[in-house]
């Protein structure tokens, strides 16, 4: 099929959204399909074979654009939806391929061109709206009907988690649903000569709690550094190292740190190469995702869980719906009772080792690439399937 990828964030970048649109591509392209992607216009040059990515024009004063909903994300999101009606009107396509916000696109195109739409869906957009301004609180009615019109008018829908597939089903019984689940990005072996290159040149003695990701707000940090500053009174040999994040975001918490009186305990490296996630990994003892909001389930899980290394992780939906207590540590979204479960592991290494291998073992069994691309390719078989004989 000849597909229009609408996919409304930079691209290429080392974060969740991008990573699984790469291998969406990859996968596609591999299986026979002539792709077109739209993407924003910051990102690091990509080629992927089968292919042809094209950026929309650069909006004034809208460089930076973080995830989640913002007015430069609608600024550039009208530029792509003006470049996509240029490209339908002068081409053919078989199929939209609507990431996010996009689907939204998607659903007015359908009406003017007559294109079917796959809504890839990320997240449900009125929870995110909702929770990024509580002053839309009271518009929720009106974003859920916007987002059921989305989904049952699509051919086919891919949401990233259970707690989406569950939402979607609900909202319509008529497309193809398919949960999309995220995957490890760890390779099955290390090189030794980048494992020197990626040391992070700690004490031997050293407690290495670490967690890889964007500091927003969203994803908890603050809960961690609390925690964290408890656990720090109790052994002062740990050592919380944070990878990612901006350099805003990185003072802020650098000065949260001080104020905590952790400062000398926490070390923030900033992004790093995701080819490098495995090395990182590989020098901590324990792996904490302390996200405090949202339903879908981190990217970086599926990785923490294939280290090797026991994961700490709040109670909420966004975990549980692929933790659970078997294969990791599960505790309430509170500072004292992460402190109580990061130390619980500190203290018991047995115990650590044992949720670690059972996690290493459902990832190999359920989250890997030859996974995605199986689930992919059987659930685009069955969009063309419908589309040729509609």
């Amino acid at each position: 099929m000849k597909i229009l990828v609408l996919a409304p964030h930079p691209f290429y970048q080392n974060r969740g959204t991008p990573i699984a649109l790469r291998m969406l591509l990859e996968c596609l392209a591999a299986d026979g399909h002539e792709l077109t992607a739209l993407v924003y216009p910051e990102g690091e040059p990509v080629v992927i074979p089968g292919c042809r990515l094209l950026r929309v024009k650069k909006v004034a004063f809208t460089a930076g654009v973080r995830p989640g909903f913002s007015w430069k994300k609608l600024a550039l999101d009208l530029a792509m939806m003006k470049m996509a009606r240029r490209l339908l009107s002068s081409e053919s396509f078989d199929l939209i391929h609507a990431g996010e916000e996009a689907v939204f696109m998607a659903r007015r195109l359908q009406k003017k061109f007559k294109i079917p739409y796959v809504y890839d869906m990320d997240s449900s957009l009125p929870q995110q709206l909702c929770e990024k301004s509580s002053i839309l609180t009271p518009l929720l009615p009106v974003f859920r009907t916007l987002e059921r019109r989305a989904v049952a008018n699509s051919t086919g829908v891919l949401p990233v988690c259970p707690y989406l597939e569950k939402l979607a089903r609900s909202y319509s019984s008529g497309p193809i649903i398919q949960c999309l689940e995220d995957i490890t990005l760890l390779p099955g072996e290390l090189d030794n000569h980048r494992k020197k290159k990626t040391l992070l040149r700690l004490k031997q003695d050293n407690i290495v709690l670490m967690y890889v990701g964007n500091l927003e707000k969203y994803q908890g940090i603050d809960l961690l550094l609390e925690a964290f500053s408890l656990c720090y009174l109790e052994n002062n040999r740990l050592k919380l190292v944070v990878i990612g994040g901006n350099k805003n975001d990185i003072s802020h918490y650098k000065h949260k740190a001080t104020l905590l009186g952790v400062d000398s305990g926490v070390i923030f490296t900033g992004p790093k190469p995701v080819e490098d996630l495995a090395y990182y990994l590989d020098q901590a003892h324990i792996v904490v995702s302390p996200r405090c909001k949202g339903y879908n389930t981190p990217m970086k899980i599926y990785s923490y869980l294939d280290s090797g290394k026991p994961v700490v992780a709040t109670r909420l939906e966004t975990h549980t719906q692929v933790l659970d207590d078997s294969i990791s540590m599960l505790v309430a979204p509170t500072d004292t009772e992460m402190a109580a479960g990061i130390m619980r592991l500190v203290n018991d290494r047995e115990l650590g080792s044992r949720l670690a291998t059972r996690a290493k073992q459902r990832v190999s069994e359920e989250y890997t690439r030859t996974a995605f691309n199986r689930k992919l390719k059987s659930f685009y078989a069955r969009i063309e399937h419908t589309i040729t004989t509609a």
